[in-house]
């Protein structure tokens, strides 16, 4: 038999599934054996490519390639011990070859058995550091080991080699739900009566949507630790949440006389005093929100709001156009907004064509973002369904 030309080795993981490696150049029994093998594992024929590939490994035992594709059958067919004996053997062939040590790990966490799964998805994510299902897997396994911190920083890497990836997203998030949830429970046990115990139980009230009791915790901690900062403006927050303005603006108060330099205190108290038709004091302290950090397009968005009730109509042009050059690529809602008031002050001022430029240009960013919107459900949908598949198969 001629000796096999070594072409390129390719494989990748992708929504479709586990791609084969191939080679090319090949003659007589073993080249045929081999590429039907590969075909039949392409199309999902996953018991006649597992045969095809036993044959060409009894025609080469030496040729690695072989090996891997008879372990993605088998992993594939869920036969978990065979597809590990496979992949063992290919890297014994070629340590290096990529993958092999990918789905010897994903074989190991199909069997739960985290620990084995860490050495060889440790190894693929040195040999192919740029892989981001790699990091995302190794993960996983650290994650189904115990080692949340380690979990966190690997599902980190993987998220910032496939930022927009919804399956690392998901996992990565779940990781730091978990490091967080160990840090609170050390935090408890370390002192139990801790003002930030109350704190964070507080948070989570709020994110669980039970507002009475985040806010008797907030109470809570403040009485614990009065001059705290950024306590008073938690509680301010979630007043807000509850749309009990008076209660706001008197937490926002006592946060800026505790901590006079907060922005965000001076910011969110000039809203809720435009909200309560106090024009004038919400325009000083949006002006001195502005005096300390220029180009804030939200507070530039507010001012407008102020300048606009004070019938003051050239100064909140000024400012919602501000709004518009500083509105980030993130900050569309300002941006839709500060348009619409503009189309209102034009056509007030009896500018026809600047009133109809700013309201097309509100209609077009409202389009936008109902297509997000609308695109977002069919996301969300898409995930509820993929989260009843296995976790390999969310991955792949």
């Amino acid at each position: 038999m001629k000796r096999i030309s070594r072409t390129c080795v390719v494989f990748c993981v992708c929504a479709s599934g586990l791609s084969a490696i191939s080679v090319e150049g090949q003659a007589g029994s073993f080249e045929k054996t081999f590429q039907q093998g590969t075909q039949e594992l392409r199309q999902g024929q996953l018991e006649q490519s597992a045969a095809s590939f036993r044959k060409a490994i009894a025609l080469r035992p030496d040729f690695a390639e072989a090996h891997f594709n008879l372990g993605l059958a088998e992993l594939q067919q869920g036969h978990l011990d065979p597809a590990i004996r496979s992949l063992d053997r290919t890297l014994e062939l070629k340590p290096g070859l990529r993958g092999a040590n990918l789905f010897l790990g994903i074989a190991y966490y199909r069997k739960n058995d985290y620990k084995s799964a860490l050495p060889p998805l440790q190894r693929e994510t040195k040999i192919d550091p740029q892989n981001g299902p790699a990091f995302m897997w190794l993960g996983l396994a650290q994650l189904g080991a115990g080692e949340v911190v380690k979990a966190s920083q690997s599902l980190d890497r993987a998220a910032a080699l496939k930022p927009d990836d919804v399956d690392i997203l998901y996992h990565r998030g779940r990781a730091h739900l978990l490091v967080s949830k160990d840090s609170y429970e050390r935090m408890y046990k370390a002192d139990p009566n801790s003002w930030r115990v109350h704190q964070v139980l507080a948070q989570s009230f709020v994110e669980q949507d039970r507002l009475e009791e985040a806010v008797n915790e907030c109470k809570t901690a403040i009485s614990m630790k009065p001059d705290e900062p950024g306590l008073h403006e938690e509680l301010g927050d979630v007043y807000l949440k509850q749309n009990q303005l008076a209660s706001a603006e008197i937490e926002f108060e006592n946060e800026l006389k505790i901590d006079p330099e907060s922005v965000t205190a001076m910011s969110k108290l000039g809203v809720v005093s435009l909200e309560r038709s106090k024009t004038d004091r919400a325009a000083e302290l949006l002006t001195e929100v502005l005096r300390r950090t220029p180009h804030a397009a939200g507070a530039e968005y507010q001012l407008g709001r102020a300048q606009a009730q004070m019938g003051n109509v050239d100064a909140a042009i000024a400012n919602f156009k501000a709004a518009v050059a500083d509105s980030g690529s993130s900050d569309t809602e300002t941006l839709r907004q500060s348009y619409y008031q503009l189309a209102q002050l034009y056509r007030r001022q009896q500018k026809p064509e600047e009133s109809r430029a700013a309201l097309e240009s509100f209609m077009n960013l409202k389009q936008q973002a109902d297509a997000e919107q609308a695109q977002n459900l069919q996301q969300k949908l898409k995930r509820s369904a993929q989260l009843e598949q296995s976790p390999d198969k969310q991955a792949q």
